[in-house]
């Protein structure tokens, strides 16, 4: 295959000698103002002349904006391969993408030896660097929740944790000439990075054949591997278009620190090997497309036409085999298996995913904000996901009225750290790291509930996609029939764009976690219903109970208190500390921004399996729905049992402003378990709910949406999903069926 049609690069190889360092810098800068696509360092630890080559590589990446870097290559039997793999992840996302891994097995055994590291003969070396290339992949694969074990004769690693995952999908290329390392190439690397001066007339061309021939036998396409080439700078730009095109060379790298060469060659040859190169190309109706590996076209799912994506979509498209995929199908507890993801990056990326969509009615569609969804419905299997994590920008329009404009892809921690610095906050979820696009369609139930009401309640407009592609604005003015659809069952109508805010005026409030015996779990339950409702409304918060074990629970009060000022933060907790004997307690003064970002990490979500939740909107806790929950918690079908204060600005709201419903609770309650056998002991409980709260519920089916929302809600919803949504597009969230009489 004498052409890999593989787009052309540049790059620079410079020594790191013993001179001052600032000059290796000083090259790696100049090759980016150049135009040049990556720098690259020798890696000759055993030379006392030579500067550390990751030292290097991690000091030039600081000080560059654009170029990859890469060791040329680097010494494997004197780096050990799982540290090795940890520091190019953490450089690569340091780096914002910009690390290739050039790796070799060594070669020079006795000055390796001479540093400590093991005398190797060549097929010993080679095995290394087999087993090498396991231990780092798998260290980078942050989403396998197993622990890491690879038993090699060379290496190996028995239970090692995973990650940091990199930026991007950093490439292999070995430095290789030997059958037997050319072999390895085609069965795993990235990449073949031999040196011209050192090849013999034909080595690029029979090198090339084995790694196709070992490629293949290991179920590969041959143009998943580049080829790159250590070159003099001194080649004509007839002479490296030939290579190009005869020996599938796509990556030439200049050997050089002379910077009049480096300008030369940049100025003079590289553009006339492009322009020769792509003359060819056009001439002979080359497809010089990315090409996708043969494993992750095996993974492909039926019905899913994946060369019809859209141009927009193509580029940041995630499908099964890719690099991300893992983080991107999953959420806060569940993993699923879509077969595309779409990540649109403005309103016309929505419009296409949208179009594309509609042409794809057979398979699931799922739309995923930040992905954290209790519910799991924004990731599905087989299907397609429209991810608008990019549209994640965050504005303060006004800050004397608070108007901020938020996309639908922000996290909700991401907006306390905008709004904070102005003494402004938007009550929204409990955990910082849930995306706003789901929480500001469904409701809102957050810290301020009882004083400043649902996050929907602070909605001022939305601007959405709907099925048939149309991009609108809503709010009370503008269309507002849909303005109140969306702020309640808004996943049914369209996919939200931004949203627009008036956020609150909050300075430092009281947060405090008390650790309580709930031995008596339907006393507990009772005391602390009629505690919440006695409190003032700048008083709101939760409490979590588990099953009990050993006949003892514990539960945990999160209680928050929009007051700055100590003495009435403890008289206002007091009260929570009497309902049951504490175990453990804390309190303190902290920001908004702080308390939502209080347990968020920023680590991807790796949700398995289909998680069970059930949910319901309660007046009172009153003695008998207390009992029926401490027997639900009694008989273990729940493993997580909590309750929300609601209630206070919440219900000043009208039931019929807002799709969603439910108002006169005082509460909303949850129940989590590991399987559908949470229904029986949680149907007693049902009789004691009005309305429940979708987000945290996992059942599905039409008889779900009358839990949900009144008749007269639910008749209006229809209506509406007939006027905007006449096909049911959006189906896979509670779903309201336009047919539906």
């Amino acid at each position: 295959m004498p052409d890999y049609l593989h787009p052309l690069r540049f790059g620079t190889f410079i020594t790191p000698v013993n001179q001052p360092p600032e000059r290796a810098v000083e090259l790696a800068g100049r090759s980016e103002d150049l135009g040049y696509d990556l720098v690259t360092f020798q890696d000759h630890p055993y030379q006392a002349s030579f500067h550390d080559t990751w030292t290097l590589l991690t000091w030039v990446a600081a000080n560059t904006e654009r170029v990859t870097v890469s060791g040329n290559v680097l010494n494997l039997p004197l780096r050990q391969p799982a540290v090795l793999a940890r520091a190019a992840a953490s450089l690569d996302l340091l780096s914002g993408g910009r690390l290739s891994l050039g790796l070799g097995a060594g070669g020079f055994y006795e000055p390796i030896a001479a540093m400590g590291g093991p005398v190797l003969t060549a097929t010993e070396a080679v095995t290394g660097l087999d087993e090498a290339i396991d231990i780092i992949r798998g260290i980078w694969d942050a989403g396998e929740r197993r622990p890491l074990r690879v038993e090699g004769s060379r290496y190996r690693v028995d239970g090692a944790k995973r990650g940091p995952e990199p930026a991007h999908p950093i490439p292999i290329w070995l430095g290789a000439r030997k059958p037997r390392m050319l072999r390895l190439i085609g069965a795993k690397a990235d990449g073949w990075l031999p040196s011209l001066p050192w090849l013999r007339p034909g080595e690029l061309a029979a090198g090339n054949a084995t790694i196709d021939e070992a490629a293949t036998a290991a179920g590969r396409d041959p143009r998943e591997i580049t080829r790159l080439l250590n070159i003099t700078g001194n080649e004509t730009a007839e002479q490296l278009a030939a290579t190009a095109l005869e020996d599938g060379v796509s990556v030439f790298i200049v050997m050089a620190d002379d910077p009049r060469l480096m300008q030369r060659f940049a100025d003079e040859v590289a553009p006339a090997v492009r322009e020769a190169v792509e003359r060819e190309r056009t001439a002979t109706g080359a497809d010089a497309s990315p090409v996708r590996a043969a494993a992750a076209l095996a993974l492909r799912a039926p019905g899913i036409d994946y060369a019809a994506v859209p141009e927009s979509l193509r580029e940041t498209a995630i499908e099964p085999g890719d690099f991300g995929y893992r983080a991107a199908s999953a959420n806060y507890l569940r993993g699923g298996s879509p077969g595309l993801i779409l990540r649109p990056a403005d309103v016309d990326g929505v419009r296409d995913a949208i179009g594309y969509a509609a042409r794809h009615r057979d398979v699931p569609l799922g739309v995923r904000s930040a992905g954290h969804g209790v519910s799991g419905r924004s990731v599905n299997d087989g299907g397609i996901v429209i991810d608008v994590g990019a549209l994640n920008s965050i504005d303060l329009l006004d800050e004397d009225t608070g108007l901020v404009r938020v996309g639908p892809g922000a996290r909700w921690v991401d907006v306390a750290r905008v709004l904070s610095p102005h003494g402004l906050a938007l009550t929204s979820g409990d955990y910082g790291g849930v995306g706003v696009g789901g929480l500001a369609t469904a409701g809102g139930i957050g810290w301020f509930a009882r004083e400043h009401g649902l996050t929907i309640d602070h909605l001022r407009a939305v601007e959405l996609v709907l099925a048939d592609g149309t991009p609108v604005r809503a709010s009370a003015e503008e269309r507002p029939e849909l303005f109140w659809a969306m702020r309640g069952a808004g996943a049914n109508f369209g996919i939200a764009t931004a949203f627009e805010f008036e956020a609150d005026r909050v300075g430092r409030i009281g947060f405090a976690q008390l650790v309580s015996d709930a031995t008596d779990i339907a006393g507990f339950i009772e005391r602390w219903g009629a505690t919440m409702e006695s409190a003032p409304r700048e008083v709101s918060g939760q409490f979590i109970l588990g099953a009990p074990r050993g006949g003892q629970a514990y539960a945990q009060s999160m209680i928050v208190i929009d007051s700055d000022d100590p003495e009435r933060i403890i008289e206002l907790l007091q009260p929570f500390a009497d309902i049951a004997p504490l175990a453990d307690q804390s309190a303190q003064l902290l920001g908004y921004d702080e308390l939502i970002g209080i347990f968020f990490q920023e680590i991807p979500h790796q949700g398995r399996g289909e998680p069970v939740a059930r949910s319901g909107l309660a007046e009172h806790l009153d003695a008998a729905l207390a009992a029926d929950a401490a027997a639900l918690l009694a008989s273990g079908a729940s493993h997580f049992f909590s309750v929300r204060a609601v209630g206070g600005a919440v219900s000043d709201v009208p039931d019929d402003a807002t799709a969603y419903a439910g108002r006169s609770a005082n509460f909303s309650v949850v129940a989590m378990g590991g399987s559908n056998a949470i229904d029986a002991h949680w149907a007693p409980l049902e009789r004691h709910f009005d309305g429940m709260y979708l987000s945290f519920d996992t059942r599905q089916g039409p008889e779900v949406l009358g839990m949900a929302f009144p008749p007269a809600h639910l008749d209006r919803l229809r209506d509406l999903k007939r006027r905007y949504d006449p096909t049911g597009l959006f189906r896979d969230n509670f779903f309201i069926d336009p047919a539906s009489p």
